[in-house]
């Protein structure tokens, strides 16, 4: 598990990424560089990084499921991810 900190400073950058968008959007078409630079660092979508949903874990995280490969494995054999089962042969 993540520290409550970390997950919550991720969620953070969220929210600046997504309250900033459209004015970082405007200042690039525009080319103006120096307002561009004057926004805060984490509005920048760069600065985002996956975690998983349920523990916060940033390695191994599956895009599709949007968890971490430890929980996703968990989730699989106990069936609660519908049509993934473990494979054998």
């Amino acid at each position: 598990m993540a520290k409550e900190s970390m997950k919550a400073r991720e969620r953070k950058r969220e929210r600046l990424v997504a309250r900033y968008a459209a004015k970082r959007k405007a200042l690039k078409e525009a080319e103006d560089w120096d307002a561009l630079q004057k926004l805060p660092k984490n509005s920048s979508p760069v600065r985002l990084h996956n975690r998983c949903q349920l523990t916060g874990r940033p390695r191994g995280y599956m895009r599709q499921f949007g968890i971490s490969r430890v929980t996703f494995r968990e989730m699989a054999l106990e069936g609660k991810i519908p049509g993934v089962k473990k494979a054998s042969w």
